[in-house]
């Protein structure tokens, strides 16, 4: 992986390295469901992605939305 760094991704998930692999795998998963709904016309729970990136992998493009503080850690 090239990009984002290890360091931004820890530093907008609170400090955790735990919590930043959580938000990754949620919001992969998110854009996952938007992809696969696209041809039905329901986005209930799942947003478009909130970058502009070239990469079609979902877990890229989760960490990108994370590193530039698109997404927040859940409350707890």
């Amino acid at each position: 992986m090239n990009a984002p760094r290890v360091d931004r991704l820890v530093a907008a998930s609170e400090g955790s390295r735990y919590a930043a692999v959580i938000m990754a795998a949620r919001r992969a998963r998110q854009l996952n469901n938007y992809h696969h709904q696209l041809g039905e016309g329901t986005f209930d729970e799942s947003p478009p992605p909130l970058v502009e990136t070239r990469s079609k992998n979902y877990l890229t493009i989760a960490l990108e939305e994370i590193a530039q503080g698109k997404i927040q850690p859940a409350n707890r």
